[in-house]
């Protein structure tokens, strides 16, 4: 399959969480946590604690050697969690965990295409939709070469989430847009995200 075939499904955590933040004319508020930091047992513990704080959707990073898209922040905590142990499959036990534990929130897996072509592409889709999953953000993965995953989240009803960016151009937001499921990631900044810096102008 094409990364140009083939349609999301209609409707999941995601696509109600959206529903919902519509009905109640606001913004939607999507956490971040790096698996792992400081240590599983608090992730645990944090996620529960997110929703209460008004979190919408959570973000869980699987932490990886070389996460050059991001700032220092994420850098650290993701080295830290894989001085830990922390693999991919723990990163799917805590969301099953999490699940297990009356979240109902949408969780979206956030990290780099190598760990999920090491499980396995299939495996990891299966494994993922089975621990209660409802998506990927994979920071490098870009549309024009997303096929073989996309086919994967299809079939496992997993959303697969891209990323566009100040700098992206038309036809690569077209493509990112008719392929899109679940949300599209806006980077709203020219540097690496979740650093402070300046907003290009046009952003709004």
């Amino acid at each position: 399959m094409s990364a140009h075939s083939g349609l999301p499904p209609a409707s999941g955590r995601i696509e109600a969480s959206f529903t919902r933040l519509k009905a109640e004319r606001r913004t939607g508020f999507a956490a971040f946590l790096t698996v792992g930091y400081p240590d599983v047992e608090s992730t645990l513990r944090f996620v529960p604690a997110l929703i209460e704080g008004g979190a919408d959707i959570i973000e869980l990073g699987v932490p990886f050697s070389d996460p050059l898209a991001e700032g220092p922040t994420i850098q650290r905590s993701s080295y830290h969690a894989l001085k830990q142990d922390v693999t991919s499959a723990i990163c799917l036990e805590v969301a099953a965990k999490v699940r297990s534990a009356g979240v109902d929130a949408p969780l979206v897996l956030m990290g780099y295409y190598n760990p999920i072509l090491a499980y396995g592409l299939d495996s990891f889709a299966r494994d993922a939709a089975a621990a209660g999953v409802d998506g990927l953000i994979v920071v490098d993965l870009p549309a024009e070469e997303s096929g073989p995953l996309r086919e994967v989240c299809l079939a496992n009803n997993l959303r697969l989430i891209y990323l566009l960016a100040p700098t992206s151009t038309d036809e690569r937001i077209e493509l990112a847009a008719s392929l899109a499921s679940g949300f599209i990631y806006c980077v709203s900044r020219y540097r690496r995200p979740r650093r402070a810096c300046g907003s290009p102008r046009g952003v709004r």
